[in-house]
This record gives structure tokens, sequence and C-alpha cells, in this order.
């Protein structure tokens, strides 16, 4: 191996490897700035990530996992308050597709949001969901 290829007197494989435990998987931090964004510009206007802030729409502070139509003091939709189903990656992204699809009668103002900005919504509430 020539000299040129190595850098710090190590041959390239060796680098990679002390290099890759502080590496962030390629995109993660833009693609949560991106999520971020997007929560604001769309869902900030009736949700806030704050415990216990309702706003039109409920604290969505520790959604994930959560039943839905449980916080005791937010006045949900009937569908809502009777839907059996908890908030993860799958039930939120049908939600956000289309609400009124998902849930007839929901009082959730949004008329669906393209796969791509939901999956970075989902992905930066799960990111500020984590302890």
């Amino acid at each position: 191996m020539s000299r040129s290829r190595r850098l710090f007197g190590l041959p390239p494989t060796v680098l990679a490897l002390l290099v890759i435990p502080f590496t962030t998987t390629p995109g993660t931090a833009a693609e949560h700035t991106q999520g971020e964004r997007l929560f604001r510009s769309q869902c900030i206007g009736c949700h806030s990530v704050e415990p216990g802030q309702h706003l039109a729409g409920p604290s969505l502070h520790a959604l994930i996992g959560r039943p839905a139509g449980s916080l005791d003091d937010f006045d949900y939709s009937a569908v809502l308050e009777e839907a059996d189903l908890v908030w993860n990656r799958d039930t939120l992204d049908a939600f956000l597709a289309g609400p009124d699809s998902f849930l007839p009668g929901t009082r959730m103002v949004l008329w669906g949001l393209d796969e791509r900005s939901r999956q970075r919504i989902i992905d930066y509430l799960e990111s500020i969901a984590a302890p």
C-alpha cells in the first residue's frame, strides 16, 4: 500500500473501524431537523409537545405508545375516546395519511400528508419521546 493512501500512518480499513462508531447514520440530524420543521409547519398550530399543554388538539408529549383518546384533561371527539388503538408508527402513519378516512368523525383538521412528510414527523415524535 502506498504512503499516500495512509492517514495518520494507518491503512484506510483501520481508520474506518475507528471512525464508524463516532458517526451517525447519514441524514439522521438533517432528517430530525426536517421532521421538526414539518411538525412546526403542519402540526404546531393545533398541537404542543409540552406535557399538559393542549391547544385545539391534545398535547403530543409522550404520544408514542399512548392509547388514543386517553388524556383526562383533553376533550376528545367521541370517535377518539372510543377508539381501540395505541399510537405507534403504523397507527400514526394511517391517521396522518387521512384522519377522517382512518377514524371517521374525528375533529382533526388535516387532509392528509404525503408519505415522506408523515415518516419525518413520526420520526420527530419518536425522537422527542425517548427518555
